[in-house]
């Protein structure tokens, strides 16, 4: 027979574990998840002498209607006065998004831009078994559900005047600086067409970037070994949750937890000056499935990475 105050105990620990675990909660999806922020990274890219280009990274907005909050803070993002925006996709989550996300955009669609799409740019998200987002992939994808209007999309974007990169090359002249992209429809889905960006980057380029939505280790590969400076992508939310040591539990991915989000080489051991070495820059993106709406430890973000020249 247990003690009396030892029943006590036991039943003391785990109401503080119930707490701590609805506390846990109520901030993870009530505080957190609209808790957006700018981070800020830098990379010596540019020719020497070359003007800082201030490149705008926006991903993993997963918009529905309703989230007016997170409007009002993609508009606030124009006030930064980016040269470049660059957006790697799962803009959508709901089917009448594509004009408030316009409404959202505002004057960024007014700045030089490009991009790509991902998964829930295409397909209606779906609930799902909320287990699933702390396991490693399992290579089931949402291919069932109804489609969204990513074409409504992707001519909105090109009417503003920005590069659609899905499976496809582009330039633009930023700040005097000329650029080459390659960019690739969403890996996760597998519809990356890798031989038809393939070959060698433009070598007459001031700079060569490519863009992906899911940063899969084959895309990242290529765009290393085919020259491009720069590999800019989303996908991973930053693990969307994270432990405050551990950090992110997953990528969603093959792409290694220690490279879930920020500035990092790639291959992950290479140094700059190597000849199959890039940057590799990983948002954690701004947004949820509006099935998991919430985030630990992995505020929303959008990235201002500015582009300065190389050391001589």
């Amino acid at each position: 027979m247990v003690a009396p105050s030892i029943t006590r105990t036991l039943a003391g620990v785990a109401g503080l574990g119930a707490v701590a675990g609805l506390g846990t909660l109520a901030y993870s999806a009530g505080w957190e998840v609209r808790n957006f922020v700018v981070r800020r990274a830098a990379i010596a890219a540019l020719p020497p002498g070359a003007q800082p280009i201030k490149v705008l990274h926006v991903t993993d907005l997963h918009l529905v209607p309703r989230q007016g909050r997170k409007r009002a803070w993609l508009a606030s993002l124009a006030d930064l006065e980016p040269d470049l925006v660059i957006n790697t996709g799962d803009n959508l989550a709901h089917m009448g998004s594509v004009a408030p996300l316009v409404e959202g955009f505002g004057r960024l669609l007014d700045v030089p831009g490009v991009f790509v799409f991902g998964s829930n740019d295409y397909f209606s998200p779906r609930l799902r078994n909320p287990v699933k987002y702390l396991l490693p992939d399992d290579g089931e994808r949402n291919v069932n559900s109804p489609m969204l209007p990513f074409e409504d999309l992707r001519t909105e974007f090109k009417r503003h005047g920005w590069l659609d990169l899905n499976n496809a090359f582009g330039q633009l002249v930023v700040n005097g600086t000329s650029i080459a992209f390659a960019g690739v429809d969403d890996p996760h889905l597998e519809y990356d067409d890798l031989t038809a960006i393939g070959g060698p980057a433009d070598a007459s380029a001031d700079l060569r970037i490519g863009v992906t939505h899911a940063p899969y280790l084959r895309v990242l590969d290529q765009f290393a070994r085919d020259g491009y400076d720069i590999t800019m992508a989303g996908h991973t939310h930053g693990g969307q949750l994270c432990l405050p040591i551990k950090g992110a539990l997953v990528t969603n991915c093959d792409l290694d937890r220690a490279r879930v989000s920020g500035l990092h080489r790639h291959p992950a051991d290479s140094m700059a000056g190597d000849p199959e070495s890039a940057w590799l820059h990983v948002s954690a993106g701004a947004g949820t499935s509006p099935f998991a709406p919430v985030r630990f430890c992995c505020r929303p973000e959008a990235v201002l990475v500015t582009l300065t020249p190389k050391v001589a």
